[in-house]
């Protein structure tokens, strides 16, 4: 006997919610009935996947494995329910689409008008956060697709090509280096950097950009901000030099604010900017129509 996608969503949604109470709310179910199945599924499995204590429940090795498989597994079940849907139809009903924060607020302002235009019964879900969180969410079926930035890492993933992304220097306005042409990474030796806390992948593509290890950003006790926003702000105190998004710049970030945008004199002064799902998921297709939208934009 093999365990049915019901058992398996109960064991995933105790997992989330570390109780059971909690976990048959989620569900819609009565406890005893979400409790049941999860004991059959533990007969199945001939082994137990939770420890009940009175501070909740804790998952096994089996259990923490079967959370795991069955988040893959509900995901797939989940792309059959909806292919069968909108067979012949693309991109109408849900779409769950994950956008990280150095792009969401200047590509999809433009690009959504594009998709609403040309598929007026897609239904779009958004959820903004930082790569890491959204490829976790991808993987375990939470997000349908997602917009991110290369170089990452994407294995288990296809990608669709939206376009490339300059990364551009970022200088208060009265800084020594500000003048006509590039700027040489070179130049910039000594100088305090200013980039995205740890976790946004910004701040790994400047560093490649310049040719800079990790250890160039911060390690002295400089600074670090939190978004965009609040890089440019520090920028134009004068509290150090960044980088920042083309599309960022396009998009007025920086307008009003004393700062000085120069071009990187460097063989790879671009981000790849894509939309990723899983492999081998139904939605591939539909990932590359948004794609298309997108590099319209």
């Amino acid at each position: 006997m093999l365990p049915t996608l019901r058992q398996l969503h109960y064991l995933k949604l105790l997992a989330e919610h570390g109780s059971f109470s909690r976990a048959a709310e989620a569900a819609n179910v009565t406890q005893p009935t979400l409790s049941a199945g999860v004991q059959e599924l533990e007969k199945i499995l001939g082994a137990p996947v939770v420890d009940r204590a009175r501070s909740g429940v804790i998952l096994t090795a089996v259990g923490e494995e079967a959370v795991r498989r069955a988040g893959l597994i509900l995901a797939q079940a989940e792309d059959l329910l909806q292919a069968a849907k909108t067979a012949g139809q693309p991109l109408t009903g849900r779409f769950r689409l994950g956008v990280i924060p150095t792009i969401a607020p200047f590509l999809l302002p433009k690009a959504l008008t594009g998709v609403r235009a040309r598929y007026p019964n897609l239904k779009l879900f958004l959820r903004e956060d930082r790569t890491p969180a959204l490829l976790a969410a991808l993987k375990a079926g939470a997000l349908d697709a997602a917009v991110i930035a290369l170089p990452y890492d994407t294995s288990g993933l296809e990608t669709a090509r939206i376009g490339d992304d300059e990364l551009l220097a970022a200088l208060p306005a009265n800084h020594a280096l500000v003048g006509a042409g590039p700027i040489s990474p070179d130049s910039l030796e000594g100088e305090d950097l200013i980039l995205l806390e740890d976790g946004h992948c910004l701040r790994d593509h400047a560093l490649g950009a310049c040719g800079f290890d990790a250890s160039r950003a911060g390690a002295d006790g400089g600074f670090a901000a939190t978004s965009l926003a609040t890089l440019v702000q520090m920028v134009g105190a004068g509290l150090g030099v960044s980088f920042l998004p083309a599309m960022a710049v396009e998009a007025g970030l920086v307008d009003q604010i004393p700062i000085t945008i120069r071009h990187l004199d460097t063989a790879r002064p671009n981000r790849e900017i894509v939309i990723c799902w899983r492999a081998g998921s139904s939605r591939g297709p539909e990932g590359r129509l948004l794609a298309e939208v997108f590099q319209g934009v």
